[in-house]
């Protein structure tokens, strides 16, 4: 039986925010607490729990496996709980803003065209999109979803595929008028390269010569920018060749203002895209589980 002084949910809060935080300090300056005070009350769950759910070393905070269910599980009651002190002032129907975080190519391309359907069937939800390539912390950004493109590294966050895309190298016919049409890896090696002014988890552009080798040429151009849709709008108009999600330049190339390059020698490597969240999707907030799912089924990449 827990203790009749035990506030339960103030203890999942704290050890929430210390979770998301990254530490007993840094969740002590948002919940208005002391850093030992924060530190005290986790170890009191702990011992009300009967197990370690943290690893505590001067270097790092680390969770075990039991606090990473734990905290999972805390999310969702305490996401259940706001959600059901909300409809019982609201009523059932999905209410409020979500904060989305994605690239402008996400934006462009697949969101634009289907938010009229999204915002006719929740006419009670509103969005703050904020645009961006680059991976923003959700805690610290209050951002409910993220769209995220590329491998998924290991973290606290959950994800929804949102499908896969194949990369292209293209270039703007005149471009290809002024230099050439390149033919063969070592062609258009000779040229600058259209890249990106930011890691990235695919570093330069991997190709497949004839004899089956893989190589991989670095974007070393005087161009770079921090941002795909501005990329492709670059390489439309013919600054320097460009390697582009498929999705962003089907139409470009059905158009004929953007021209395949060595697509003989494109390794077939794809992009997966996700919508990322902290917690369970069942956690998740009516309004923002609402969105998730619209895009789960209509925002779909290919």
């Amino acid at each position: 039986m827990p203790r009749p002084d035990a506030n339960r949910f103030a203890e999942m809060e704290v050890f929430a925010t210390v979770v998301e935080r990254g530490g007993f300090s840094a969740a002590a300056r948002v919940s208005g607490m002391s850093a030992s005070a924060v530190s005290k009350l986790v170890a009191r769950l702990e011992g009300r729990l009967g197990t370690r759910l943290v690893h505590r070393t001067t270097r790092r905070f680390q969770l075990t496996p039991e606090g990473q269910g734990f905290y999972e599980r805390a999310v969702a009651i305490l996401a259940d709980l706001s959600d059901a002190e909300r409809a019982a002032g609201a009523g059932e129907r999905p209410a409020g803003r979500v904060r989305l975080n994605s690239s402008a190519s996400y934006i462009s391309h697949v969101l634009a065209p289907i938010l009229p359907d999204f915002l006719a069937r929740y006419p009670e939800i509103g969005l703050d999109i904020v645009q961006t390539d680059q991976v923003v912390d959700l805690v610290a950004e209050r951002t409910d979803i993220a769209i995220r493109a590329g491998p998924m590294p290991s973290s606290n966050l959950m994800a929804r595929k949102l499908g896969q895309t194949r990369m292209m190298i293209v270039a703007a016919p005149g471009w290809v008028t002024r230099h050439g049409l390149p033919r063969t890896i070592a062609d258009l090696e000779a040229h600058e390269r259209l890249g990106f002014g930011y890691a990235r988890a695919m570093k330069g552009w991997p190709l497949r010569s004839g004899a089956g080798e893989d190589v991989t040429l670095p974007t070393l151009g005087r161009v770079q920018i921090n941002d795909g849709e501005g990329l492709r709008r670059l390489a439309l108009a013919g600054v320097g060749p460009a390697r582009l999600a498929a999705f962003t330049i089907r139409a470009d190339i059905a158009e004929g203002r953007l021209v395949p390059l060595l697509e003989d020698a494109n390794p077939g490597d794809e992009e997966a895209f996700h919508a990322v969240f902290i917690g369970q999707s069942a956690s998740l907030p009516a309004r923002a589980r609402a969105l998730l799912d619209f895009l789960a089924e209509h925002g779909q990449v290919s």
